[in-house]
């Protein structure tokens, strides 16, 4: 008997009204992710990304068909997916520690246990130098490795992340992608990742899921059997990326003819 997917989105559609018109978000989603798995979706702007990682997250309700986590419908937030947003989502009026801590004592757990966890992940992520300082005192990495720790802290199964990259300058951005690897490796946790960079995607994913818009919809998927750790530099790394680029404007050529 096939393992249980963490994961099961089955022809899930979303439909917004906005002026009194009707706009097609998503249509007929279909998505399969196991435990452990490093998934991206990665699409040209309006493919509904976003729109199907709000849906997992349970902000959004489908307007057709269902999103299920461990085979339950998913009916709302919950403490078991976590997101992580390009904006860091941070409180400002919370030290980094505050911040970490804050799902953990929400959840009411012993004091002595939300230290010991806040404390575990503010070393995994590198901030014990900075664990009682503000938001409005960190770089835009360190207020990512702190969205990033909130999350596992509060003992998210699944961590959804919004291009949660996508603001950083260049250098920040790979520093923070080896991390988000290191992590991910050390903690088993499962990641549904969305991102507008080809060379992202393939650098993190076990498999990357290509999203087209006009409504937005999952065109293909495609399995990245590279080696860790990836070499961007790579023969093998860039005739994947001109393998997924061609696939990408091709679906676009498609839509535009």
């Amino acid at each position: 008997m096939a393992e249980l997917p963490i994961l099961d989105v089955r022809g899930v559609g979303k439909i917004y009204e906005l002026n009194g018109q009707k706009i097609e978000a998503l249509r007929g989603a279909d998505l399969v992710v196991r435990k452990g798995e490093l998934v991206c979706l990665i699409g040209a702007s309006g493919c509904g990304k976003s729109t199907l990682l709000r849906i997992v997250a349970g902000f959004e309700k489908p307007t057709s068909g269902q999103a299920l986590m461990w085979d339950k419908p998913i009916t709302g937030p919950a403490p078991d997916r976590g997101m992580v947003f390009q904006d860091y989502g941070l409180f400002p009026w919370l030290t980094v520690r505050q911040n970490i801590g804050f799902g953990p004592s929400s959840r009411g757990l012993p004091k002595a246990e939300v230290r010991d966890t806040v404390e575990r992940f503010v070393t995994m992520v590198g901030l014990t130098r900075f664990a009682d300082a503000y938001p409005h005192q960190l770089s835009g990495g360190m207020k990512q490795r702190v969205a990033i720790a909130r999350v596992l802290a509060n003992d998210a199964e699944m961590v959804l992340m919004d291009e949660p990259f996508g603001a950083l300058d260049a250098m920040t951005r790979e520093r923070l992608q080896d991390e988000l690897l290191e992590i991910w490796q050390r903690t088993k946790l499962t990641v549904l990742f969305v991102t507008h960079s080809i060379e992202e995607a393939i650098f993190l994913a076990d498999r990357v899921v290509v999203m087209e818009p006009g409504p937005g919809r999952i065109a293909s998927e495609h399995r990245i059997d590279l080696p860790r750790p990836r070499d961007v530099a790579s023969p093998e790394f860039n005739e994947v990326r001109r393998e997924m680029s061609a696939r990408l404007h091709s679906h676009h050529a498609r839509k535009a003819a």
